[in-house]
């Protein structure tokens, strides 16, 4: 337990660091490319989502190889290559949004993408001739794509959507970030403390409801701190966006630890020591992608 303690408060910081790294890679591009696109399409902002693309570009394949390993153990093989680029189809679909000239074509090119999923993996089968376990293959292969791309896709979003309900942004990447690892502190922290509950033995039994609402206390302490960096955001509006966004995130752990759980493996791989795979670190980020873009949105 020390050990993998150690390992996490050594290689946590660094990879928090990459990412800043990339997202600021990602604001000097939109600022240097205002310019171009004001004159080219009329918009008063920059090109987005770039550093978020190439960190996407980097865990998509490795996510999709250990979310393959999981599904495989059951018996749902998915395409890998296939799967792989339907989420890269899927998180360069988000990118292009915020281009005017894409808006007319993005629903019917998004529609397009999973289709051609699906049907890339029938292909794919049919090449072999062989019809057995083409359902499970077809199965596998878009979900795998779903999970990973979809959710990337929201995150994509979060970044450069701009329309007249939401304006993404750096600091929005940033928040969600803060908050679900700050969920996770809290919650591992408070656990130790102070836990005696168990939330879900039979499911992760290091889990306590104790840790659970430390951390999600925690989460609404940083969803007010980040609250002044996000545009009409207040104190009260940071601490219930945290609230509600640490708990999904710990929502989503608990869903990829069902999926380990029935593979009967500990962690998605062995690649990060102290966390395990990279389907172990970007689960809670991924899953609450579609919830932080709806509060941003009614916010």
């Amino acid at each position: 337990m020390e050990q993998a303690l150690r390992n996490r408060l050594t290689f946590g910081p660094i990879m928090f660091a990459g990412v800043l790294l990339l997202l600021w890679l990602d604001h000097a591009v939109e600022v240097a490319t205002r310019p171009w696109m004001l004159q080219n399409f009329g918009v008063n902002y920059g090109v987005g989502g770039v550093g978020i693309m190439a960190l996407l570009i980097i865990i998509l394949p490795l996510a999709t190889i250990e979310m393959a390993t999981l599904l495989t153990a059951e018996r749902v093989r998915p395409y890998r290559l296939i799967s792989t680029l339907g989420s890269g189809a899927l998180v360069l679909h988000a990118f292009l949004t915020q281009f005017p000239w894409f808006r007319p074509i993005s629903t019917s090119s998004l529609a397009f993408i999973i289709v051609f999923v699906m049907l890339f993996a029938a292909l794919r089968r049919a090449l072999k001739r062989q019809s057995h376990d083409a359902i499970v293959h077809m199965a596998g292969t878009l979900l795998a794509t779903m999970y990973l791309g979809g959710l990337g896709w929201f995150m994509m979003a979060l970044r450069v959507k701009q329309s007249d309900f939401f304006e993404g942004s750096t600091a929005k990447i940033i928040m969600i970030i803060l908050v679900v690892k700050f969920t996770d502190i809290g919650a591992y922290f408070g656990g130790r403390a102070v836990g005696t509950h168990k939330l879900i033995f039979w499911l992760s039994p290091g889990k306590t409801w104790e840790g659970l609402a430390i951390g999600v206390l925690t989460a609404g302490v940083v969803g007010m701190a980040c609250a002044p960096f996000i545009e009409g955001f207040t104190w009260i509006k940071g601490l219930i966006f945290g609230i509600i966004i640490g708990g999904i995130g710990q929502l989503g752990d608990l869903l990829e630890s069902l999926m380990k759980r029935d593979a009967e493996v500990k962690d998605s791989s062995r690649l990060i020591p102290g966390f395990g795979g990279v389907l172990d670190v970007i689960d809670s980020p991924l899953f609450v992608g579609p919830f932080a873009y709806l509060l941003f949105s009614l916010f």
